[in-house]
Protein backbone atom coordinates (compact mmCIF):
# COMPACT_ATOMS: atom_id res chain seq x y z
CA UNK A 1 0.00 0.00 0.00
CA UNK A 2 1.64 2.96 -1.43
CA UNK A 3 2.66 5.63 1.94
CA UNK A 4 0.40 8.28 3.08
CA UNK A 5 1.26 11.50 1.55
CA UNK A 6 3.07 14.01 3.24
CA UNK A 7 3.52 18.13 2.62
CA UNK A 8 7.13 17.32 0.96
CA UNK A 9 5.96 14.90 -1.20
CA UNK A 10 3.01 16.71 -3.03
CA UNK A 11 5.27 19.79 -3.18
CA UNK A 12 7.86 17.18 -5.11
CA UNK A 13 4.77 15.56 -6.84
CA UNK A 14 3.82 18.95 -8.39
CA UNK A 15 7.52 20.04 -9.02
CA UNK A 16 7.74 16.67 -11.00
CA UNK A 17 4.71 17.93 -13.03
CA UNK A 18 5.96 21.50 -13.59
CA UNK A 19 9.15 19.86 -14.98
CA UNK A 20 7.68 17.43 -17.40
CA UNK A 21 5.24 19.96 -18.91
CA UNK A 22 7.50 22.83 -18.94
CA UNK A 23 10.61 20.65 -20.97
CA UNK A 24 12.82 22.42 -17.44
CA UNK A 25 16.17 20.06 -17.74
CA UNK A 26 16.26 19.05 -14.02
CA UNK A 27 18.31 16.34 -13.22
CA UNK A 28 17.31 15.71 -9.34
CA UNK A 29 15.18 17.31 -6.98
CA UNK A 30 14.99 17.07 -3.03
CA UNK A 31 12.19 18.82 -1.19
CA UNK A 32 12.49 19.25 3.07
CA UNK A 33 9.25 20.71 4.29
CA UNK A 34 9.25 20.55 7.97
CA UNK A 35 10.54 17.23 9.04
CA UNK A 36 9.56 15.49 5.81
CA UNK A 37 11.88 14.52 2.63
CA UNK A 38 10.55 13.42 -0.47
CA UNK A 39 13.07 13.02 -3.80
CA UNK A 40 13.18 12.71 -7.26
CA UNK A 41 15.85 12.00 -10.04
CA UNK A 42 15.71 12.38 -13.76
CA UNK A 43 19.13 11.46 -14.92
CA UNK A 44 21.63 9.11 -12.81
CA UNK A 45 22.36 10.22 -9.37
CA UNK A 46 26.20 11.77 -9.37
CA UNK A 47 28.24 14.78 -8.19
CA UNK A 48 28.36 17.79 -10.44
CA UNK A 49 29.27 21.07 -10.56
CA UNK A 50 27.18 23.80 -8.06
CA UNK A 51 28.71 26.68 -9.82
CA UNK A 52 27.65 29.69 -7.27
CA UNK A 53 25.90 27.87 -4.89
CA UNK A 54 29.55 27.02 -3.84
CA UNK A 55 29.85 30.73 -3.40
CA UNK A 56 27.25 29.97 -0.14
CA UNK A 57 29.63 27.43 0.95
CA UNK A 58 32.50 30.05 1.09
CA UNK A 59 30.24 31.92 3.12
CA UNK A 60 30.27 29.64 5.43
CA UNK A 61 33.80 28.94 5.80
CA UNK A 62 34.49 32.37 6.48
CA UNK A 63 31.48 32.57 9.07
CA UNK A 64 33.26 29.11 10.80
CA UNK A 65 36.77 31.21 11.07
CA UNK A 66 35.27 34.68 12.39
CA UNK A 67 33.03 32.21 15.39
CA UNK A 68 36.58 30.90 15.77
CA UNK A 69 38.12 34.46 16.48
CA UNK A 70 40.61 33.87 13.44
CA UNK A 71 38.88 36.59 11.74
CA UNK A 72 37.07 39.68 11.22
CA UNK A 73 34.50 39.61 8.74
CA UNK A 74 34.50 43.39 8.90
CA UNK A 75 38.67 44.01 8.90
CA UNK A 76 40.04 45.29 6.13
CA UNK A 77 40.94 42.33 3.79
CA UNK A 78 44.61 44.30 2.89
CA UNK A 79 45.38 42.85 6.64
CA UNK A 80 44.93 39.27 5.64
CA UNK A 81 47.10 40.06 2.36
CA UNK A 82 49.50 42.77 3.85
CA UNK A 83 51.85 41.72 0.43
CA UNK A 84 49.71 42.86 -2.25
CA UNK A 85 49.41 46.31 -3.91
CA UNK A 86 46.11 47.74 -3.57
CA UNK A 87 44.18 49.54 -6.17
CA UNK A 88 42.28 52.85 -4.90
CA UNK A 89 40.06 52.63 -2.70
CA UNK A 90 41.13 48.88 -1.56
CA UNK A 91 41.90 49.36 1.41
CA UNK A 92 38.65 49.88 2.98
CA UNK A 93 37.10 46.76 1.32
CA UNK A 94 36.73 43.91 4.03
CA UNK A 95 36.64 40.52 3.73
CA UNK A 96 32.30 40.39 3.25
CA UNK A 97 31.96 43.31 1.21
CA UNK A 98 34.24 40.82 -0.94
CA UNK A 99 31.42 37.56 -0.20
CA UNK A 100 28.42 40.63 -0.72
CA UNK A 101 30.02 41.42 -3.79
CA UNK A 102 29.86 45.14 -2.72
CA UNK A 103 33.74 45.97 -3.40
CA UNK A 104 33.11 48.23 -5.87
CA UNK A 105 36.22 46.05 -7.67
CA UNK A 106 34.99 45.29 -11.47
CA UNK A 107 36.44 42.03 -12.99
CA UNK A 108 34.23 40.61 -15.47
CA UNK A 109 33.94 36.67 -15.83
CA UNK A 110 35.37 34.80 -18.17
CA UNK A 111 36.08 31.21 -19.02
CA UNK A 112 39.60 31.86 -18.43
CA UNK A 113 39.35 34.25 -15.58
CA UNK A 114 41.92 31.68 -13.59
CA UNK A 115 44.80 31.75 -16.28
CA UNK A 116 44.49 35.12 -17.49
CA UNK A 117 46.76 36.06 -14.81
CA UNK A 118 49.45 34.83 -12.87
CA UNK A 119 47.38 35.52 -9.46
CA UNK A 120 44.13 36.01 -10.19
CA UNK A 121 43.46 37.76 -6.29
CA UNK A 122 46.31 39.93 -6.73
CA UNK A 123 44.92 41.56 -10.17
CA UNK A 124 41.28 41.32 -8.55
CA UNK A 125 42.43 43.84 -5.36
CA UNK A 126 45.24 45.99 -7.61
CA UNK A 127 42.35 47.29 -9.32
CA UNK A 128 40.54 50.16 -8.29
CA UNK A 129 37.32 50.36 -6.16
CA UNK A 130 34.18 52.53 -6.77
CA UNK A 131 32.97 52.25 -3.36
CA UNK A 132 30.41 50.20 -2.03
CA UNK A 133 28.13 49.27 -5.03
CA UNK A 134 27.18 45.99 -5.78
CA UNK A 135 29.57 44.50 -8.35
CA UNK A 136 29.25 40.53 -9.20
CA UNK A 137 32.66 38.40 -9.91
CA UNK A 138 33.42 35.06 -9.25
CA UNK A 139 37.43 37.16 -8.35
CA UNK A 140 35.19 38.40 -5.47
CA UNK A 141 34.76 34.96 -3.83
CA UNK A 142 38.08 33.80 -4.82
CA UNK A 143 40.08 36.47 -3.08
CA UNK A 144 38.21 36.59 -0.23
CA UNK A 145 38.77 32.86 0.32
CA UNK A 146 42.76 33.22 -0.84
CA UNK A 147 42.45 35.85 1.88
CA UNK A 148 41.03 33.64 4.05
CA UNK A 149 43.49 30.99 3.59
CA UNK A 150 46.32 32.82 5.07
CA UNK A 151 44.54 32.24 8.78
CA UNK A 152 42.70 28.47 8.00
CA UNK A 153 45.36 27.18 5.56
CA UNK A 154 43.91 25.01 2.49
CA UNK A 155 40.12 26.15 2.53
CA UNK A 156 39.01 23.23 0.80
CA UNK A 157 40.88 21.20 3.26
CA UNK A 158 38.88 23.11 6.38
CA UNK A 159 35.76 22.68 4.78
CA UNK A 160 35.95 19.22 4.78
CA UNK A 161 37.12 18.89 8.45
CA UNK A 162 34.56 21.63 9.58
CA UNK A 163 31.62 20.99 7.08
CA UNK A 164 31.18 18.32 4.92
CA UNK A 165 32.44 15.52 7.21
CA UNK A 166 30.01 16.35 9.70
CA UNK A 167 27.22 16.60 7.10
CA UNK A 168 28.26 13.01 5.92
CA UNK A 169 30.14 14.14 2.58
CA UNK A 170 33.17 12.76 2.15
CA UNK A 171 35.98 13.91 -0.23
CA UNK A 172 34.21 16.83 -1.49
CA UNK A 173 36.04 18.15 -4.74
CA UNK A 174 36.96 21.57 -5.61
CA UNK A 175 38.17 22.68 -8.86
CA UNK A 176 41.73 24.40 -8.16
CA UNK A 177 43.78 27.49 -10.01
CA UNK A 178 47.05 26.98 -11.50
CA UNK A 179 48.32 28.56 -7.70
CA UNK A 180 46.43 25.33 -6.02
CA UNK A 181 43.50 27.55 -4.30
CA UNK A 182 39.97 26.29 -4.84
CA UNK A 183 37.95 28.07 -7.16
CA UNK A 184 35.68 28.94 -4.50
CA UNK A 185 33.15 30.96 -6.72
CA UNK A 186 32.39 27.95 -8.32
CA UNK A 187 33.68 24.31 -9.15
CA UNK A 188 32.66 22.56 -6.39
CA UNK A 189 30.64 19.33 -7.28
CA UNK A 190 28.00 17.72 -5.25
CA UNK A 191 25.15 15.39 -5.57
CA UNK A 192 21.92 17.08 -5.43
CA UNK A 193 21.32 15.09 -1.61
CA UNK A 194 24.46 16.48 -0.71
CA UNK A 195 23.25 19.97 -1.60
CA UNK A 196 20.54 18.98 -0.15
CA UNK A 197 22.18 18.95 3.29
CA UNK A 198 23.37 22.37 3.12
CA UNK A 199 20.26 23.62 2.55
CA UNK A 200 19.07 22.04 6.01
CA UNK A 201 21.88 22.67 7.94
CA UNK A 202 20.91 26.78 6.66
CA UNK A 203 17.56 26.35 7.26
CA UNK A 204 18.24 24.96 10.44
CA UNK A 205 20.56 28.44 10.90
CA UNK A 206 23.63 26.22 11.62
CA UNK A 207 22.71 23.11 13.41
CA UNK A 208 22.96 19.88 12.19
CA UNK A 209 21.62 16.80 14.38
CA UNK A 210 21.73 18.97 17.21
CA UNK A 211 25.32 19.85 16.93
CA UNK A 212 25.90 23.54 16.41
CA UNK A 213 28.48 23.92 13.10
CA UNK A 214 28.01 27.38 11.88
CA UNK A 215 26.73 30.56 14.15
CA UNK A 216 23.63 31.35 13.85
CA UNK A 217 24.17 35.02 13.09
CA UNK A 218 26.19 34.19 10.13
CA UNK A 219 23.76 32.33 8.52
CA UNK A 220 21.10 35.01 8.69
CA UNK A 221 23.33 37.50 6.90
CA UNK A 222 23.29 35.03 4.16
CA UNK A 223 19.90 36.72 3.35
CA UNK A 224 19.39 39.41 5.95
CA UNK A 225 22.16 41.78 5.08
CA UNK A 226 20.98 42.22 1.68
CA UNK A 227 22.90 45.27 -0.81
CA UNK A 228 21.07 46.29 -3.90
CA UNK A 229 22.14 44.74 -6.84
CA UNK A 230 20.38 46.24 -9.93
CA UNK A 231 16.43 46.67 -10.94
CA UNK A 232 15.43 42.67 -12.25
CA UNK A 233 12.75 41.38 -9.60
CA UNK A 234 14.90 38.13 -9.34
CA UNK A 235 18.42 39.76 -9.21
CA UNK A 236 17.91 43.22 -7.45
CA UNK A 237 19.07 42.23 -3.95
CA UNK A 238 22.10 40.29 -2.30
CA UNK A 239 22.83 39.02 1.14
CA UNK A 240 26.10 36.83 1.84
CA UNK A 241 26.31 34.59 -1.35
CA UNK A 242 21.90 35.03 -1.09
CA UNK A 243 19.36 36.07 -3.99
CA UNK A 244 16.54 37.84 -2.49
CA UNK A 245 13.25 36.25 -3.94
CA UNK A 246 11.19 35.24 -5.67
CA UNK A 247 8.79 37.22 -4.03
CA UNK A 248 9.22 36.72 0.33
CA UNK A 249 11.58 33.62 -0.75
CA UNK A 250 15.51 33.32 -0.75
CA UNK A 251 18.15 31.43 -2.81
CA UNK A 252 21.20 30.35 -3.33
CA UNK A 253 21.43 30.21 -7.45
CA UNK A 254 23.88 28.71 -9.60
CA UNK A 255 24.34 28.82 -13.18
CA UNK A 256 22.27 26.06 -15.33
CA UNK A 257 19.32 25.80 -12.72
CA UNK A 258 21.46 24.86 -9.06
CA UNK A 259 18.88 26.05 -6.83
CA UNK A 260 18.52 26.29 -3.11
CA UNK A 261 15.65 27.58 -2.22
CA UNK A 262 14.15 28.87 0.95
CA UNK A 263 10.78 29.77 2.19
CA UNK A 264 9.24 29.55 5.95
CA UNK A 265 10.79 25.88 7.26
CA UNK A 266 10.97 24.59 3.60
CA UNK A 267 13.54 24.11 1.18
CA UNK A 268 13.77 23.00 -2.15
CA UNK A 269 16.97 21.69 -3.82
CA UNK A 270 17.41 21.14 -7.72
CA UNK A 271 20.04 20.30 -9.72
CA UNK A 272 19.87 21.36 -13.70
CA UNK A 273 21.15 21.96 -16.81
CA UNK A 274 19.03 24.92 -17.94
CA UNK A 275 20.19 28.38 -17.45
CA UNK A 276 17.20 30.02 -18.83
CA UNK A 277 14.11 28.15 -17.23
CA UNK A 278 15.70 28.12 -13.57
CA UNK A 279 13.68 31.41 -12.89
CA UNK A 280 10.63 30.12 -13.38
CA UNK A 281 11.19 26.99 -11.95
CA UNK A 282 11.72 29.09 -8.73
CA UNK A 283 8.70 31.38 -9.00
CA UNK A 284 6.77 27.92 -9.66
CA UNK A 285 8.34 25.99 -7.05
CA UNK A 286 8.00 29.34 -4.20
CA UNK A 287 4.35 29.12 -5.09
CA UNK A 288 3.73 25.89 -4.89
CA UNK A 289 5.42 26.13 -1.21
CA UNK A 290 3.55 28.52 0.20
CA UNK A 291 0.14 27.11 -1.19
CA UNK A 292 1.38 24.24 1.05
CA UNK A 293 2.63 25.94 4.09
CA UNK A 294 2.50 24.43 7.58
CA UNK A 295 -0.30 25.91 9.07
Amino acid sequence: MAGAMTRASVIRDDLVAYVERSGFVAHGLHVLAGADVAEHRWTPDIREDVHSVAKGVCVLAAVMAADDGRVSLDAPVATLVPDVALGAGVETVTLRHLLSMSSGIDLPWSETMMTDWPDLAREFLGRPSRGRVFQYSNASTYTAMRALSGVVGDVGEFLQQRLFTPLGIGDAAWDRCPNGYIVAGSGLRLRTGEMARLGRLIRDRGVWRGRRLVAAEGIDAMHTEMVPAGTSPAYDRYGLAGWGGPGAAWRLHGAYGQLLIFRGDAVVTVSADDHGGADAFAAHAVARVEARRAR
